[in-house]
C-alpha cells in the first residue's frame, strides 16, 4: 500500500491504495465521486474521463499513483457555486443524454474541447469527441450541445 495525494475538484485528498489501483477506482471508491463511470475496462468508451492538470484523460488508462501531487476535476468539481458548468447545461437543455452513461465522460471532454477551440466547427465537435462513444445513439444531440455551450461561453456570440 502506498498514499497518494492529490488535489480533486479543489480539495486535498489523500487515500492508501495498492500500486496497480487505477484512477477511476480511487476516485470511486476512496473518495466516493461515482460521477465518473467505468465503462469497458479497455479504455475505449470514454465514460471515465476527468481532467488531470487540465487535460482530458480516460481514468481507466492511468494509476492513482500516476496522478500523484495533480489537480483532477471530475464531473462533480465543474459546477461552482451552485451553478451548474455551461456544458452541463447545455447537455441538460439540448437533451443531449439518453440513458446517461456516458455523460459525464461526453461533458469533460467537451469541457476540455473547448478550452482548446472555443469556435468549434460541427466536424471539430466530432472529431474532439471522437474518443468518447455513447451507445444510445444521442450524438446529434452531444454535437448541438458543445455548439450551444461554445457561444455560452463565448458570451453568445
Amino acid at each position: 500500500m502506498t498514499v497518494v495525494s492529490m488535489t480533486v475538484n479543489g480539495k486535498s485528498v489523500s487515500a492508501d491504495v495498492e500500486a496497480r489501483t487505477l484512477l477511476v477506482h480511487y476516485i470511486r471508491e476512496a473518495l466516493g465521486l461515482t460521477g465518473t463511470h467505468v465503462g469497458c475496462d479497455t479504455s475505449q468508451c470514454g465514460a471515465c474521463v476527468v481532467h488531470v492538470n487540465g487535460r482530458a484523460v480516460k481514468s481507466c488508462a492511468m494509476l492513482a499513483g500516476q496522478a500523484e501531487g495533480a489537480d483532477v476535476v471530475t464531473v462533480e468539481g465543474l459546477a461552482k457555486n451552485g451553478e451548474l458548468h455551461p456544458v452541463q447545461k447545455a447537455f441538460m437543455e439540448q437533451d443531449a443524454m439518453q440513458c446517461g452513461f456516458c455523460t459525464s465522460g461526453m461533458i469533460l471532454r467537451a469541457v476540455g474541447l473547448l478550452r482548446s477551440n472555443p469556435r468549434p466547427t460541427t466536424e471539430d465537435i466530432v472529431k474532439g469527441m471522437n474518443d468518447n462513444f455513447c451507445r444510445c445513439g444521442a450524438h446529434v444531440r452531444i454535437v448541438a450541445a458543445v455548439q450551444s455551450a461554445a457561444a455560452e461561453l463565448r458570451g453568445g456570440h
